[in-house]
């Protein structure tokens, strides 16, 4: 199943209703009862953030701006839109007072998009709480395994940090109670472009002691895309999950953001590295952590609406062989 766009020719980017990377609506593909394999929806909830809030705008940004994503990956060699039936579910309901609750309403919403055992997720927030919801959708629809999901993770933070102010399900901790649910598996779990200084070594604890590879930015120069190559020739055709939190990119490039850390990845080297996942089974993904407020030339949404497109990219060439 291919995914129809407007022609941009006749209709202008600029024009009509926006959606993400102007796919159709979930409910009209739903409406002729026609395959979708991969569904996009926003998570407008910051409500876990431990800074600057105003990620809940995120979504209408990164959609806006992906009015001039186009279809085609020169890199790859691929047209999503032949390969892949696309759809924006548009935004999930959410509890903008409660950490723990919105979790449990959005992976109730995710986990009952598309065909469960064929469409896969991808969530864009948000705050990075979000991304516990769309995990546990993603691993309940994927037959909930044992071993858990394999996991690639970007990003400044850890974000295994136990409780923060008393609140255990906030930005900080999505991957703590991921981990202790069992939906991923620490031991197939990067994370990659950690940095700047933290509030205390402990923080670095919980991943190390349950074995989650930790790139730091400073390590990604001397042998970071090596030691990546080899985690995704280890984890081969397993199920993984990919989350992407924009403040691993270097402020220059990614101002819109509640958590900056200086130092990091530029834009290009941030697309180039997600394209060197090539050959991973991603079955689902979230981008998080943008501020349209901190984003006056909305650059960051951009660059986050790119890497909707390059995770989508993943699926499509490997469905291509």
């Amino acid at each position: 199943m291919k995914t129809v766009l407007p022609d941009s020719r006749k209709f202008p980017r600029f024009a009509g209703v926006s959606t993400f990377c102007r796919y159709p609506l979930l409910e009209l593909v739903a409406a002729k009862s026609l395959p979708v394999d991969w569904v996009i929806y926003g998570v407008p909830f910051d409500g876990g953030v431990t800074y600057r809030p105003g990620a809940r705008f995120g979504p209408r940004a990164v959609r806006d701006a992906s009015q001039y994503v186009k279809r085609y990956s020169i890199e790859h060699d691929v047209d999503v839109c032949e390969v892949l039936s696309m759809a924006d579910a548009g935004d999930a309901p959410v509890s903008p007072y409660d950490c723990k609750e919105n979790a449990e309403r959005v992976a109730a919403f995710a986990t009952g998009l598309g065909d469960a055992g064929h469409t896969k997720l991808l969530a864009v927030g948000g705050d990075h709480s979000i991304a516990y919801a769309n995990i546990k959708a993603t691993w309940q629809r994927r037959g909930k395994p044992a071993a858990g999901l394999a996991c690639v993770h970007f990003d400044s933070h850890l974000d295994t940090v136990d409780s923060v102010w008393g609140e255990k399900w906030g930005h900080a901790s999505p991957f703590i109670r991921a981990i202790e649910e069992g939906l991923i598996d620490p031991k197939r779990m990067i994370s990659i472009g950690i940095k700047g200084p933290l509030n205390s070594k402990a923080d670095l604890d919980y991943a190390k002691d349950h074995g989650v590879r930790i790139v730091t930015h400073a390590q990604w120069q001397d042998d970071g895309p090596a030691q990546l190559a080899a985690f995704v020739a280890e984890v081969g055709a397993a199920e993984a999950y990919l989350t992407f939190d924009i403040d691993c990119v270097d402020p220059a490039y990614a101002p819109g953001t509640g958590t900056l850390c200086p130092g990091g990845f530029t834009s290009a080297e941030v697309l180039g590295i997600l394209r060197s996942l090539r050959g991973m089974n991603v079955v689902g993904a979230d981008v998080v952590e943008v501020l349209p407020d901190r984003d006056p030339a909305g650059i960051t949404a951009f660059l986050a609406a790119h890497v909707v497109f390059e995770v989508l990219c993943l699926d499509a060439v490997r469905r291509k062989g």
